[in-house]
């Protein structure tokens, strides 16, 4: 049928009947003003579920901005300061407003020509990337043994323990979390699995288990609107963006300021795990998986984690894997640039807090929920680490930022390369027995062993259709 005869087939088919007066709304007894009212309150002014810091992600869109190489107006400054206001006096009338007024100066921020951003080159697709760099040849790994089943019940295992640890302590600095906690090497409270890094990572495996290695970005993009209801900052838009039908590169490009933000960097350790032992193969899947909401160093920083998780599979000495990763960055990228200047800050320090305080000073004027300084933590704590689980999470842990995403990513390297026993009883909780998120349908609540089981069958289904 054509829409005009669905929509004339609806309309003469109905049949006038009288509402009562509470049912005249258009409410349905919800306070809908009320719901968007908060819904905006959260972007002026919100605290992280897991751990409480606090959090501006209008401010932090300016930011983020800037930290690209964009200059807003003196308009949009101004617009912010009066929705700061208004958001402390709970005017939403006006909020509403000047959202929508810095959210136009955001769209026209213009190319600052002085900043360093445009001092490196942009990486605008995979084929652009991949003639910059020189991959390895692919080391096989046989998927039919109970080794491997072990290293991805290792990987995800580590990937939880490494979440709830990161989840308590999120969004503050290294000195606070001192002085606030002391040393944290254990949990600050029961740990469960309710992330929101990880969901996005369920939605690539479960696109990557219907489509192999012929995944496309489109795929994964489908996998985020069906199956998770809501994100946060880059995941979010991008979100909005495709219910829009606005799909990948696009989705994460358009009116998204926090395109290189750590959204792609958090969730490459899958990529990792669905083609170890192939960083080529593991490069191109974060590619597809990160231009759904990043763009350039955004998913490079994804590129990056995934090809270390890729390499776990295969290479024993964590600091080789470091090493590998980064040569298979761009040298022309800031990206890069950052990943570099962490690990010669490890070779200059002998103490790992000396090293932190060096990348702090340097990408202080970026967001906590910025890809760089959180992946110079990653770097600092696999340095410094030395292959060791339990000193490797306290590291990851006390550089504090987005802990999370950072010990969600780097604790799986330990476990895929040493296997279950590398991991601390003391943290192997039994909340780990099952997953529990906030999606749709069947990864609402997943146990271990079908996590484990999905993630082997996919990888041995996408080898058998090569």
């Amino acid at each position: 049928m054509k829409a005009w005869e669905i929509a004339q087939k609806v309309f003469t088919e109905a049949k006038p009947v009288i509402r009562t007066e509470e049912e005249q709304t258009w409410t349905d007894n919800v306070d809908v003003s009320g719901f968007y009212d908060q819904n905006l309150a959260l972007d002026w002014g919100s605290n992280v579920p897991g751990s409480g810091a606090p959090e501006k992600i209008m401010v932090a869109a300016v930011q983020a901005l800037e930290n690209r190489g964009y200059q807003v107006s003196q308009a949009g400054y101004r617009y912010l300061e009066e929705g700061l206001r208004a958001h402390a006096d709970r005017d939403f009338v006006r909020l509403h407003q000047l959202s929508a007024l810095l959210r136009r100066e955001l769209a026209h921020a213009v190319k600052d020509e002085s900043s360093p951003y445009w001092d490196y080159k942009y990486y605008t697709s995979f084929e652009e990337y991949e003639m910059a760099v020189s991959f390895p040849e692919a080391v096989p790994v046989d998927t039919s043994t109970e080794d491997f089943k072990e290293k991805i019940h290792a990987g995800w295992l580590a990937q939880l323990i490494g979440g709830a640890m990161g989840t308590m302590v999120e969004g503050y600095t290294h000195e606070n979390l001192v002085k606030a906690f002391g040393d944290v090497k254990g949990y600050l409270r029961q740990p469960n699995t309710y992330n929101d890094d990880i969901t996005f990572e369920l939605a690539f495996l479960d696109a990557f288990s219907k489509n192999g290695y012929n995944i496309t970005s489109e795929d994964i993009a489908l996998s985020w609107v069906g199956l998770i209801p809501c994100g946060w900052s880059a995941e979010e838009l991008a979100i909005r963006n495709i219910k829009n039908g606005i799909f990948p590169p696009e989705s994460g490009t358009y009116r998204n300021p926090f395109n290189e933000w750590i959204g792609a960097q958090m969730r490459g350790a899958i990529c990792g795990m669905t083609a170890p032992g192939d960083p080529y193969l593991a490069a191109g899947l974060a590619w597809k998986d990160g231009e759904v909401s990043h763009a350039n160093n955004g998913i490079l920083g994804e590129v990056f984690n995934a090809v270390m998780a890729s390499l776990a599979f295969v290479t024993d000495d964590i600091r080789e894997i470091v090493k590998k990763a980064m040569d298979m960055i761009p040298k022309d990228s800031e990206y890069y640039s950052v990943i570099s200047f962490a690990y010669d800050c490890c070779l200059r320090y002998e103490d790992w807090e000396d090293a932190l305080r060096a990348c702090e000073e340097k990408y202080h004027r970026y967001n906590w929920i910025h890809a760089y300084p959180n992946a110079c933590c990653e770097i600092i704590a696999l340095i410094y680490g030395n292959g060791d689980f339990r000193e490797t999470l306290h590291i990851i842990t006390m550089c504090g930022i987005d802990v999370d995403c950072n010990a969600g990513m780097i604790m799986p390297l330990l476990a895929i390369q040493q296997g279950i026993s590398s991991i601390p009883e003391e943290l192997i909780h039994p909340a780990f027995g099952e997953l529990i998120t906030y999606m749709r349908g069947e990864y609402r609540k997943l146990s271990m062993e079908e996590l484990v089981q999905k993630t082997i069958n996919s990888i041995r289904n996408a080898e058998h259709q090569k």
